[in-house]
C-alpha cells in the first residue's frame, strides 16, 4: 500500500496552466530587493556583508522561475545557503551569514509542492531537509529551536500542497460538471431524434397498410423506411445508453424548451417576481438550442431565487435574431462578487461552447447578478416542422 502511494507521488505530473510570470512576481522582486537595500544599509551586525547582499539578491531573482522550474530553483537557492553554511563553519567567526530578507526563500518552498511534479517535490524536499540538517550540525542551537525552525520552513510547503489539492479538486469537479452537461445534451439530442424517428416508423407502418393495392414499389419503399428508421432508433439508443443513468426504455419525449418558459417562471413558491420577455421567431429553433435556452433561464432564475440578496425581481429576456439567440437574466439584488458563479453555470458554459456560443456571468455594473448568453440559431428551412409544444 505504501509502495503504491509512493509510486503515485513519484509519477504525479505537474499541474497544468502554471503562469510563467505575472505582475505579482515583479512586485515581489521589488519588495525583496528593497528589503535587501534597507537591511544592508541600516543593519550593523551583518556577517560578510558583501557576500550576504549578493546571496540575498540571488535568492530574490530565483523567484522569477519558481513556477516553471521549481526543483531547479530550490536546488540553486538551498545549494547557495549550504555553501554559505559550510564556509562559515570553516572560516571564523562561526556565525550564520546572510540577511534576514533571505527568508524570502520560503516562497520557493511554497512553490515546490504547488507547481512541481511528484518527482520534483520528493527531490526538492530532500534538498531542503539536507540544508536543515547541515544547519543543525553546523551551528550550536537548542533542539527545540531547530524543530521550530524546521516546522517554520516546511509550513509554506504544506500550504502549497493544500492549495494545489484544492485547485485540483475544483478542476476535477468542473470536469465532472462538464461531463454531466455533455451527457445531458447527448440525452436531449437522442430523445429529440428518437421522437421523430419513432413517428417515422409509425407512418411507414401505416403506409404499408394503405399501400396494399398500390404497386409493389411503394410497399418496398415503405419497408425500407421502416427498416432504416427502426435501425437508426436502435443504434441511437445503444450509442447513448452508456452516457445516461436512465435505461434505453426511457420515455421518448422532447426536452423542455422556450415554449415551457412561461410555465417555469409562473411556478408557485418563488420569492421573486419574474418578468419574462420573448422577442423574435422562437418557434423554429433547433432542438439543442431550444433546450439550451430553457436550461440557461432555469439555472439563472434558480440561482437568483436562492442567492440574490435583497432582490425583488428577475428580468428574463430571450430574443431571436437572424443568426443568433440572445438570453439575458438579471436580478436587482445587491452587487456581489464572483462567488455565485458555481458549477451550474460552469455546466451551462460548457453547453453553450458545445453549441458554438458563449455565456458570461458576473455582478452587474450597478446591482445584481447578470447572465448573458449568445447561441447560434442554426440553419432553419422555411416550412420545416417544429417540435410539438406541450
Amino acid at each position: 500500500m505504501l509502495r503504491d502511494d509512493l509510486r503515485t507521488l513519484w509519477t504525479e505530473p505537474r499541474p497544468p496552466g502554471a503562469p510563467a510570470r505575472v505582475w505579482r512576481d515583479w512586485a515581489l522582486l521589488g519588495v525583496g530587493l528593497g528589503g535587501v537595500v534597507l537591511e544592508a544599509t541600516l543593519r550593523e551586525n551583518v556577517v560578510w556583508r558583501p557576500v550576504a547582499v549578493v546571496c540575498a539578491v540571488w535568492l530574490c531573482l530565483l523567484l522569477l522561475w519558481r513556477r516553471t522550474r521549481p526543483l531547479a530553483m530550490v536546488r540553486l537557492a538551498f545549494g547557495s545557503v549550504m555553501l554559505l553554511q559550510l564556509a562559515s563553519f570553516v572560516v571564523a567567526p562561526r556565525e550564520p551569514p546572510g540577511l534576514d530578507v533571505s527568508a524570502i526563500v520560503l516562497v520557493l518552498v511554497y512553490a515546490l509542492p504547488r507547481w512541481g511534479s511528484g518527482r520534483e517535490v520528493v527531490l526538492g524536499g530532500a534538498v531542503i531537509l539536507a540544508a536543515c540538517t547541515l544547519a543543525t550540525a553546523t551551528y550550536e542551537t537548542p533542539v527545540l529551536e531547530n524543530i521550530a525552525g524546521l516546522v517554520f520552513l516546511l509550513l509554506p510547503g504544506a500550504v502549497g500542497a493544500a492549495v494545489r489539492f484544492r485547485v485540483t479538486a475544483r478542476e476535477r469537479e468542473l470536469d465532472q460538471v462538464r461531463s454531466r452537461e455533455r451527457e445531458q445534451l447527448a440525452r436531449e439530442l437522442h430523445d429529440t431524434v428518437a421522437h421523430h424517428v419513432s413517428a417515422m416508423v409509425i407512418i411507414a407502418q401505416a403506409g404499408r397498410v394503405l399501400a396494399v393495392t398500390d404497386p409493389s414499389a411503394a410497399v418496398e419503399a415503405l419497408e425500407g423506411v421502416e427498416e432504416e428508421g427502426a435501425r437508426t432508433l436502435e443504434e441511437m439508443r445503444a450509442m447513448v445508453a452508456t452516457l445516461r443513468d436512465r435505461g434505453v426504455g426511457a420515455e421518448l419525449a422532447p426536452p423542455a424548451g422556450v415554449a415551457d418558459l412561461e410555465r417555469l417562471v409562473r411556478t408557485p413558491g418563488g420569492r421573486l417576481r419574474v418578468d419574462l420577455g420573448l422577442d423574435g421567431e422562437l418557434d423554429a429553433l433547433p432542438p439543442a438550442v431550444d433546450a439550451a435556452v430553457y436550461r440557461i433561464v432555469q439555472e439563472s432564475v434558480t440561482n437568483a431565487m436562492r442567492h440574490a440578496v435583497d432582490a425583488t425581481e428577475v428580468v428574463v429576456r430571450v430574443a431571436a435574431e437572424r443568426h443568433t439567440v440572445r438570453v439575458s437574466v438579471r436580478d436587482n439584488g445587491q452587487r456581489t462578487g464572483r462567488g455565485r458563479a458555481g458549477y451550474g453555470l460552469a455546466g451551462l458554459r460548457e453547453r453553450a461552447a458545445l453549441l458554438g456560443g458563449t455565456l458570461r456571468a458576473g455582478p452587474g455594473a450597478d446591482r445584481g447578478w447578470h447572465v448573458e448568453a449568445e447561441l447560434p440559431r442554426g440553419r432553419t428551412e422555411s416550412g420545416a416542422h417544429t417540435r410539438p409544444r406541450r
